[in-house]
């Protein structure tokens, strides 16, 4: 016999072997009915998998955003199946769940696809659908695997595999297909009840432009049919309320191949409306006792090398730029850390001087890939309302909690009311993704888990999700629309000030 427990903290009883159906239908059969995924000791499992050992076990119905994940990548599966059907021997690549529905990456090879077979491909994914075909999943040695995509001449699966350990490889099979996939499934396909492709777009394998371009489709589902009228009619509100068809409109900004991709130019009425905005942190700013600086647009290479940022992220960042000076390199500012580190660096402090403040609008450059650019949500140069705190450890937990008042100021100020703050803490398996001591890795990662316990705020964990320098706390707000956004983040960095001997 194994003891599941439950999220409620009651206790179940069942013979080793039992799966999370059997659970949700000891509790009703209305329930088992809804369940659609579940999760077992924190790893995500299928709904029919055994259990042969004590646990805590969470069920997944639509409404919960697991749920949702499960549903939507079975979906692309299925969208899959349709595709390897109606075009043969195209080349599947990867198939996620993402916010709004899934996608899956494909090599179409000398074949065509456009919106305009939407409607066939769709027909295809609910006849499949209709079928019921349960999703099963089973593991395969490395060999078989390879052997499998080697047959089907598919080199992205055989390279995934190939990075992949025997043991931890599983495929997941409904009907007559069969896909390389770690799990996360809805019970079968009956489930899904209505889907609608959205668009196609260009994507590189891996997303390294260097490697070949595959054809990304778009898709949603949902398990009634009222639920995807409701969901379309919000997309054409999104259209309505699209930033860059208002900042059109309104001649807020506007962009110039000649300036360069990503890069916005903002025109008067934009300009008076970023300044209205920088008028009012500004003001909230000094009064929390924050001290306004200035830093320049670039700096020396070395500079980034003593942060850590260039090795983390030169590769991706604009390139340096040489002077006339033999051997001198500048770069674009990626970020602001380093300059604020060098202004405090300026004077000798004592610890009676501190917590000192430094707070600054600085514009910095990023070289995203040219198909992730949208608007001014992803762009290669953007202004940061940014702010760096000196102070002692002791001090950490009042100025971290601080900060989150003044964030709330400021979504009070401007009506964000509906959001979620996510505390992102390290990946204990990857130590390698990260830099600086284990122990000021815990004091940081406690120290952010104390505050927001204090303040009562909404939260949820993100393992492995933290910066490479430290543990952050991002603040997720949803639109009228209901999508997320990351709106604010408080990071603690205990490594900065070692590197840059403060």
């Amino acid at each position: 016999m194994i003891n599941i427990t439950l999220p409620d903290g009651s206790v179940k009883e069942f013979e080793a072997g039992a799966t999370a159906m059997d659970v949700a239908k000891s509790i009703s059969e209305g329930l088992a009915r809804s369940v659609i995924s579940a999760s077992f000791n924190g790893t995500k499992v299928e709904t029919t998998t055994p259990l042969y050992e004590d646990g805590s076990l969470i069920l997944f119905t639509f409404r919960d955003e697991e749920g949702k994940k499960a549903f939507w990548h079975s979906t692309s599966h299925v969208m899959a199946d349709a595709l390897q059907q109606l075009y043969p021997g195209i080349k599947l690549t990867i198939g996620p769940a993402i916010d709004n529905g899934f996608y899956y990456d494909i090599d179409f090879g000398d074949q065509k696809i456009s919106e305009n077979d939407f409607k066939k491909i769709e027909d295809k994914m609910l006849e499949i659908a209709r079928g019921k075909h349960e999703f099963q999943l089973r593991s395969v040695t490395k060999a078989e695997a390879l052997e499998f995509y080697k047959n089907e001449n598919n080199p992205f699966k055989v390279e995934l595999i190939e990075n992949l350990t025997d043991g931890d490889i599983t495929f997941c099979d409904h009907s007559n297909f069969t896909d390389l996939c770690r799990g996360g499934h809805i019970p079968n396909t009956g489930i899904i009840k209505a889907v609608k492709l959205l668009n196609i777009a260009g994507a590189y394998w891996r997303g390294d432009e260097k490697n070949p371009q595959l054809t990304r489709v778009y898709g949603v589902s949902f398990p009634k049919q009222k639920e995807l009228k409701e969901y379309l009619e919000l997309l054409e509100e999104a259209k309505r309320r699209d930033h860059r068809k208002l900042g059109k409109e309104l001649s807020l900004f506007t962009f110039s191949q000649k300036v360069g991709q990503g890069l916005p130019l903002w025109l008067p009425k934009g300009a008076a409306l970023r300044e209205r905005l920088e008028n009012f942190l500004k003001k909230a700013q000094k009064k929390a006792g924050y001290e306004m600086v200035v830093t320049p647009h670039i700096g020396q290479k070395e500079l980034y090398v003593t942060s850590g940022h260039y090795a983390k992220y030169g590769e991706d960042s604009f390139q340096p730029i040489s002077t006339p000076a033999e051997g001198e390199e500048f770069l674009l500012k990626p970020m602001n850390c380093p300059h604020h580190c060098e202004i405090y660096n300026n004077s000798p402090w004592s610890y009676r001087d501190l917590p000192k403040r430094y707070a600054e609008f600085g514009t910095v450059y990023r070289y995203e890939q040219s198909g992730e650019l949208h608007g001014l949500s992803r762009v290669r140069g953007f202004t940061q309302d940014d702010a760096h705190i000196f102070c002692t450890p002791d001090q950490l937990d009042e100025e971290f909690k601080k900060v989150i008042d003044l964030t709330m100021y400021v979504f009070s100020s401007l009506g964000f009311e509906n959001f979620t703050t996510q505390v992102s803490l390290r990946d204990p398996e990857n130590p390698d993704k990260y830099i600086g001591k284990e122990e000021n890795w815990e004091k940081a990662e406690n120290a952010i888990l104390s505050a927001v316990k204090d303040k009562g705020l909404n939260y949820i964990v993100e393992t492995g999700e933290a910066a490479f320098y430290g543990p952050k706390l991002d603040f997720m707000v949803k639109d009228a629309l209901g999508r997320s956004w990351q709106l604010g983040t408080i990071q603690v960095d205990y490594n900065l000030p070692e590197r840059f001997d403060l």
